[in-house]
C-alpha cells in the first residue's frame, strides 16, 4: 500500500504559524486516513519553529528552488531570517519520505514550505504569486509528486497509477 505524506495542519494538528489548523473535511483524505496511508508532517515545526510563530514568506516571492540554491531567504514578518529552519524541515520531510518509501504528498497550498502552485510574494501584503514552497521544491527534485489540497482528484489519479 502506498503511503502519502500529508501536511499535519490538513489533518487537524494545530501547527500553523497562527497556532491553528487548516483541517480538511475532504472525503478522499478521510478515506486515505482510515486506510492508514497518511503520514502527517509539518516541516516548519520539524525544522524547529515554534507554534505560534511569526508568519514567514520567501523574499521576493522567489520560490523554494531559489531558497534551496541559496539565491533567496525565508523571512519572518518580524524581519528574522528563518531560512535554516525551513531548509532543515524540508530535509526532514525528504528523509521521512525516503525511509517510508513515499512517492507522493498532499501539502498545504500557499505555504512557504508546502505550496505547490502558489506562495505569498514576500511582501506580507497577502498577495500570492506562482511558485513552490521549500519542502515541495525539494520533494519534487527527488521525484516525489506533490499535490495541494485543492487537487485531490489529481492525487487520487496519480495514486492509482502507482498501484497498478
Amino acid at each position: 500500500m502506498e503511503r502519502i505524506l500529508v501536511s499535519a495542519c490538513l489533518m487537524g494538528r494545530k501547527v500553523r504559524y497562527d497556532g491553528g489548523a487548516k483541517t480538511s473535511s475532504d472525503a478522499l483524505l478521510a478515506t486515505w486516513r482510515a486506510e492508514g496511508r497518511l503520514v502527517p508532517f509539518c516541516p516548519e515545526v520539524e525544522g524547529g519553529l515554534p507554534v505560534p510563530r511569526p508568519a514567514a514568506e520567501i523574499e521576493g516571492g522567489a520560490g523554494g528552488a531559489a531558497v534551496l540554491s541559496g539565491a533567496a531567504r525565508v523571512l519572518a514578518a518580524d524581519g528574522s531570517d528563518v531560512t535554516a529552519a525551513f531548509l532543515s524541515g524540508a530535509r526532514s520531510a525528504l528523509a521521512l519520505a525516503r525511509s517510508s518509501g513515499i512517492r507522493m504528498a498532499v501539502l498545504k497550498e500557499g505555504s512557504p514550505s508546502c505550496g505547490g502552485l502558489s506562495i505569498y510574494d514576500g511582501t506580507f501584503q497577502g498577495r500570492r504569486t506562482p511558485g513552490q514552497g521549500v519542502t515541495t521544491a525539494l520533494l519534487e527534485l527527488d521525484g516525489i509528486r506533490v499535490f495541494g489540497e485543492g487537487r485531490l482528484d489529481d492525487a487520487a489519479a496519480y495514486l492509482r497509477t502507482l498501484e497498478t
